[in-house]
């Protein structure tokens, strides 16, 4: 079948297929977007088809995926009102009955973004051809800047002595479980997938199990001034270039960054922003990574690693317009899914839904790196309690990363 199909009808398979894996993935709590591509890319050599088209599949849905996953990360772990200040900032507009409005300022976020980084990409891999041989010498510094920018931002003294004891905690246990062996039932996925949901998932979730869970949703007009939604997409997209041709630096902490950039005001308005900001940074991330594997020869995302590993096609001409067509489906995807999701999760006892999750959270971890995974869980939810416990944010954590990369 597959030596009856040319070239674009290959690629248009690839695609489709990885839209539709894409979109139960993204909607999959706690499954990372890196640990997925790299599942997808493991398979490759029992799928039948050409290589093209499993390069696509990769493609999309790892690029379907990140739009997603702001689906789950809204309807899950709704703290009690009365930890709306201290929540996550999603969770802020849910708790407010803005969720409809949060998912649709992520899908225009992100599908601006799109628009905008395609154009941009030129010329900034330009200039980070030229600039990436310094940076990669003295990469130590440029991250020490990033970690001190993203301390700076805390608004008070008591935050960023928070802060600085959050990146401690999470430089610490980077440097020790990144190198542990992992011996799941997956062949790929290893650390990464139990590291991050035991800091950035199982954290969330135990904070709100108290809770009332999704209270009724409003209606989902955008309540946000037309140039504070284009100043904060702007800021996300430079973020997200920034990100995507420097090693170890995920879009929260684009995201973070950009928001520096913009106006304070109100609790509501500030969530807003940072969900646009954040959601622009992920997709911009995505275009540029692919033109700074073309310049620079250096795959900056799970999905380009996975190409790379598994020896897929991975050429400019085809991954760019596939992640184009993947990223408008999935900005057209996040509200009619994700306003489906808000009002089933609405539905359910909050308590056995995070006991649910978590112990989902604790199979996957076991799939992806056995007892070992199971371990790494536990201890990274401990460590992802702090920001919380000390008043910070938790882009913080993503020391776990940046700081054993800057110690090369």
């Amino acid at each position: 079948m597959w030596n009856t199909l040319g070239p674009d009808a290959s690629i248009f398979v690839g695609v489709a297929a990885g839209i539709v894996l894409g979109t139960c993935s993204g909607l999959v709590p706690g499954l990372h977007a890196n640990a997925f591509a790299l599942l997808l890319a493991s398979l490759a050599p029992q799928f039948p088809g050409p290589p093209v088209t499993v390069a696509a599949a990769v493609v999309a849905a790892a690029t379907v995926h990140t739009f997603l996953d702001i689906v789950p990360s809204l309807a899950l772990g709704v703290p009690d009102a009365a930890l709306a200040p201290g929540s996550l900032p999603g969770h802020r507009l849910v708790l407010g009955g803005r969720g409809r409005e949060a998912l649709r300022l992520s899908a225009v976020g992100s599908g601006v973004a799109l628009c905008l980084a395609v154009p941009l990409a030129v010329p900034f891999t330009d200039v980070a051809t030229e600039v990436y041989p310094v940076v990669r010498e003295f990469l130590w510094a440029v991250l020490l800047a990033v970690v001190v920018a993203l301390v700076w931002t805390e608004s008070s003294i008591r935050a960023r002595v928070a802060a600085v004891v959050t990146v401690a905690a999470a430089s610490a246990l980077g440097l020790v479980v990144l190198d542990w062996p992992a011996n799941g039932m997956l062949p790929v996925g290893g650390i990464l997938s139990p590291l991050f949901a035991g800091l950035f998932g199982v954290p969330v979730l135990l904070d709100a199990s108290d809770g009332a869970g999704v209270p009724p949703q409003g209606d989902a007009a955008l309540a946000m001034s037309p140039t504070t939604l284009a100043r904060s997409v702007f800021a996300g997209s430079g973020g997200g270039a920034f990100v995507g041709y420097l090693p170890g630096v995920s879009a929260g902490v684009a995201g973070t960054l950009a928001l520096a950039a913009l106006p304070s005001g109100d609790q509501d308005t500030a969530a807003r922003s940072y969900v646009v900001a954040t959601s622009a940074a992920t997709t911009a991330t995505s275009v540029f990574a692919l033109f700074a594997l073309a310049g620079l020869g250096t795959p900056r995302t799970g999905a380009l690693v996975a190409l790379v590993a598994a020896d897929l096609p991975s050429r400019l001409a085809v991954a760019l317009p596939v992640t184009l067509v993947a990223g408008i489906c999935g900005a057209l995807l996040v509200p009619i899914l994700g306003d489906r999701m808000l009002a089933l999760v609405g539905r359910l006892d909050q308590r056995r839904l995070v006991a649910g999750v978590c112990i989902f959270l604790v199979g996957l971890s076991w799939a992806f790196a056995g007892e070992v995974g199971v371990v790494v869980l536990v201890v990274a939810a401990a460590v992802g309690h702090l920001p919380t416990r000390l008043g910070c944010r938790r882009v913080h954590l993503m020391c776990v990363l940046v700081t054993p990369l800057a110690l090369g």
